[in-house]
């Protein structure tokens, strides 16, 4: 089993056609998932719908509780990914002896070209075979928390050799 919690992020975002912003509604998540067709034995539990730029302190600590308190030892954060590196951090200091996998998406899954949907297969697929530690999925890569760094430029996840 894999726990997932969904903390918010661009993953979610869906498009408000009053105020023509983005914003939260409920998690596509189990939507994602039945798409996918996933068969992965999975437990899904909101922690909160907010943008990761908004992420406070006391919200990565609350990430990190939730990893530390679950019974599974395997599982998947879907993230924003302005600040995934930081929260993973966050986790790493106190989630040992399990498998974290950070996930995220540059575009809403809601305007259907997102690349949500493939970094969630991803994660569920790093996340049943990596060894415990905390890590950042994105693009079908897996990074070690404290190896990797968005790209703000591109917009893509690149290892920083040696750190």
């Amino acid at each position: 089993m894999i726990r997932i919690f969904v903390t918010g992020g661009t993953f979610d975002k869906t498009y408000d056609e009053r105020t023509g912003k983005l914003s939260f509604g409920e998690s596509h998540l189990v939507e994602m998932l039945t798409l996918g067709r996933s068969k992965v034995e999975v437990s899904v539990r909101t922690l909160m719908m907010i943008d990761s730029l908004d992420m406070t302190d006391a919200d990565r600590a609350l990430i990190a509780d939730q990893c530390v308190r679950c019974d599974e030892s395997r599982i998947v954060i879907t993230h924003g990914t302005d600040t995934m590196v930081e929260t993973a951090g966050a986790i790493a200091t106190r989630a040992t002896g399990k498998t974290v996998v950070l996930t995220g998406a540059l575009v809403p899954y809601a305007f259907g070209s997102s690349d949500g949907l493939f970094n969630l297969g991803s994660a569920l697929s790093f996340a049943q075979v990596l060894p415990p530690g905390v890590y950042v999925a994105m693009n079908g890569r897996a990074f070690p928390w404290d190896r990797v760094k968005k790209n703000t430029a591109t917009g893509v996840f690149e290892e920083v050799p040696g750190r």
